[in-house]
Formats: C-alpha cells, structure tokens, sequence
C-alpha cells in the first residue's frame, strides 16, 4: 500500500527524517548515494522530500511484514507488473 505525500507531512520532522535517512543508507550501499559529511544529507534529505511531494519517490506499506520503506514508484510498477505475470 503506498502512503499519500500527504500523510508524511503530518508525522513528526525527527520521524519522516529517519525514514528517509534510512532510505539514504540503503542507497550509500549500493553504491546510489555518496553520504559524505552532514550537509550532504542535509541537501539529499531536502531532495529526497521534494522527490517524495513530486511523486518520483514513493513511501509503500507492506502490510505482509509490517515494513515501511521509501522506494522509486518506477520500482514500484515493475513489481506489480512482475507479479501480474505469475
């Protein structure tokens, strides 16, 4: 299930923050995000947030295992697209 922009706006700033620094972690794995000093998350939290309001990103819900993450909503489609062909 994904989550309305809407809805994000209304958690705490120190919630929706975590949530995307979690997300950003995740990207500094896989080699998508350069997290080097505090005002390089500083900015990639920002972009991440306008990101999120324009709908390139995504916030989804899994009810299956009780997670929630922010993915790319091209991901998204692709999945449910996958999982259309079983």
């Amino acid at each position: 299930m994904l989550v309305p922009y809407e809805s994000l706006t209304q958690l705490s700033s120190d919630t929706f923050n975590n949530l995307i620094k979690e997300y950003l972690i995740s990207q500094v794995e896989d080699g998508s995000f350069s997290g080097e000093g505090e005002h390089s998350m500083e900015r990639a939290i920002e972009q991440c947030k306008a990101a999120l309001k324009q709908g390139i990103l995504v916030v989804e819900y899994s009810e299956e295992d009780e997670s929630i993450g922010i993915r790319r909503k091209e991901d998204i489609v692709i999945q449910e697209n996958q999982q259309d062909d079983w």
